[in-house]
C-alpha cells in the first residue's frame, strides 16, 4: 500500500503532494512501481497534529481519488470521517483506512457496511494531540489485541461482514519506542487473531533507535532502509500488507520472501 499524503504537514512528505496534480502523479508512480493500493489521506495524523476542517479534507481528497480511480488505480482512503469516506467511495475508492479504528465517527461503520468494502481498523488511543498520554500498557501485545477485537465486535454489530475487516496494530499511535518494537516482534500474535493484518512502520520515528548514534538526527526520508527491514519482518510473519512511502524496494522484498517461502515448501515436500 503506497502512501499519498495530500497535506501540508505530514511528518515525512507534508507539502510534496499538496496539489491534486502532484498527488495524482505520485499515486500513478506508486502504482507503476508495485503498489496494490494507493492510500490517499487529507489529514495528518502525526503526533500533535490538529484536526482539519471537513471541507478542507474533502477538497484535498476527493479530486485525487476520482482521478486515480478513473485511471484504474485501486484507492484506499485514509480518513476517520464518514462524511469523507462516503463521497470517496462514490467516486471510486475501494478501501477505507480508519486510523481511529471506528472510534472517531460512529457513522463510519454504517457507511462501510452499506458499501461492503474492506475496512482497515487501526489500533490507537485518544487523538493525535493526546495519544502519548495514553501510551501505558502492562502487556502491549495482549492489550492491543484485545482492543482490536473490541473494534471488530463493534463493526460486526453494525453489520460489517467479517471478511471485510483488516487489522492494523497501529505502530506509533499511542505507543512509545519499545512498545512498537514489542508489537513488531510479536506480529504473529496479532495475525493469529484471524484477520488480515496491515503493518504501517514506514519512516516512523521509533525506527531511529535502531540506526546507530546518528539515528535520531536522520530525517524521515533517510529511514527507508529501516522501513524495508520491517517489510521483510511483516512478510515473513504472514501480514496481509504493508503501508509504505517507498513501494519499489518493499515490493521487491516481498517477492524475495515469497520465493524463499515457496522454496521451503518444495524442499519439505521432497523430504
Amino acid at each position: 500500500m503506497g502512501i499519498v499524503n495530500v497535506t501540508p504537514d505530514s511528518f515525512s512528505d507534508g507539502g510534496l503532494y499538496a496539489t491534486t496534480e502532484a498527488a495524482v502523479q505520485r499515486g500513478m508512480a506508486l502504482r507503476a512501481t508495485g503498489a496494490d493500493f494507493v492510500d490517499v489521506g487529507g489529514e495528518s495524523t502525526r503526533p500533535g497534529a490538529g484536526r482539519v476542517d471537513l471541507a478542507d479534507e474533502l477538497r484535498r481528497v476527493i479530486p485525487v481519488v476520482k482521478e486515480l480511480a478513473a485511471a484504474h488505480v485501486p484507492v484506499s482512503v485514509d480518513t476517520t470521517r464518514a462524511a469523507v469516506a462516503e463521497p470517496a467511495l462514490a467516486v471510486g475508492a475501494v478501501v477505507i483506512n480508519d486510523v481511529s479504528g471506528g472510534l472517531a465517527d460512529p457513522d463510519m461503520a454504517q457507511v462501510v457496511a452499506a458499501a461492503d468494502v474492506p475496512w482497515i481498523l487501526n489500533h490507537s488511543r485518544g487523538t493525535s494531540r493526546d495519544m502519548y498520554t495514553q501510551a501505558t500498557y502492562d502487556d502491549i501485545v495482549r492489550e492491543v489485541s484485545a482492543e482490536l477485537m473490541a473494534r471488530v465486535d463493534d463493526a460486526l454489530r453494525a453489520g460489517v461482514r467479517p471478511d471485510r475487516l483488516i487489522l492494523d496494530p497501529g505502530l506509533g499511535f499511542a505507543k512509545r519506542g519499545g512498545q512498537n518494537w514489542a508489537l513488531l516482534a510479536h506480529l504473529d500474535e496479532i495475525i493469529s487473531l484471524g484477520f488480515p493484518v496491515l503493518v504501517g512502520a514506514s519512516r516512523k520515528r521509533f525506527l531511529s533507535a535502531a540506526l546507530g548514534a546518528d539515528g535520531e538526527n536522520r530525517p524521515a526520508a533517510a529511514r527507508d532502509a529501516a522501513t524495508l527491514a520491517t517489510t521483510v519482518l511483516a512478510a515473513r510473519a504472514g501480514a496481509w500488507g504493508v503501508r509504505v512511502h517507498d513501494i519499489s524496494a518493499s515490493a521487491d522484498a516481498v517477492r524475495v520472501v515469497t520465493r524463499v517461502a515457496q522454496a521451503s515448501s518444495v524442499s519439505r515436500k521432497r523430504a
